[in-house]
């Protein structure tokens, strides 16, 4: 997939996975580091020897000074993929903060993991995202990934209980539908006014998320998704 050209307040639907497809995530404190990493690289600074997240913690610290090359709207990690929602905030901004991500990670990954080589599936891929309806429907879709971990056909068969489904999705630590609900997970990592500008309330997203999630469509979504 060739990936488009970036260009300062876009937003694109970003998405990579194991080599081999290979689960990149296999215990908490890779979701914890991942996540850590998310906050720490997204800044002009170069990549540093930055402190390594302890177990515990529910959200990277602050610092001072941050400058922020992107704006992360939404994520998700799943066991050998991860989906993200970026705009860009400054010229290359998404370039070099995938760049400090996958190499950071990697570094991260392979020495605990004594591994070698190539973690992801070669570079990133990307979608432009220009279109408001599917603004509007893209977070559902990728906080709903999740879910296949559980109901691995509901796309193609439907969810019979959006109850299960919504507290499943509620007791998943590694994505960022419980800040979008208001539920203190990691809110220092994704932007604050993303969501306020599209729904009034965090109710009304929550609403929105079991509205799409019970009249799915694929092919709604399918110039999107990336696989």
């Amino acid at each position: 997939m060739k990936k488009p050209q970036f260009a300062i307040n876009h937003t694109y639907h970003i998405y990579n996975r194991g080599v081999e497809k290979r689960s990149v995530f296999l215990d908490d404190k890779d979701h914890f580091r991942f996540i850590h990493d998310l906050f720490e690289f997204n800044d002009k600074a170069p990549a540093g020897k930055f402190s390594k997240p302890k177990l515990s913690e529910v959200e990277p610290p602050i610092v001072k000074e941050r400058k922020p090359v992107v704006e992360i709207s939404t994520f998700c990690l799943m066991p050998n993929h991860f989906h993200l929602l970026l705009k860009e905030k400054t010229e290359n901004g998404i370039i070099n903060f995938m760049q400090k991500l996958g190499t950071g990670y990697t570094m991260y990954f392979n020495r605990k993991h004594k591994r070698v080589g190539p973690l992801f599936q070669g570079s990133f891929k990307a979608i432009l995202i220009n279109n408001e309806n599917h603004l509007l429907c893209l977070p559902h879709y990728i906080h709903t990934n999740p879910l296949e971990l559980i109901m691995p056909k509901w796309r193609e068969k439907g969810i019979k209980s959006w109850q299960k489904a919504n507290r499943f999705l509620k007791n998943y630590r590694w994505s960022s539908y419980l800040d979008c609900i208001k539920i203190h997970n990691f809110p220092s990592v994704i932007s604050k006014d993303f969501l306020s500008n599209l729904w009034d309330d965090p109710k009304d997203y929550k609403s929105g998320m079991r509205d799409w999630i019970e009249s799915f469509s694929l092919e709604e979504i399918k110039d999107i998704t990336i696989d």
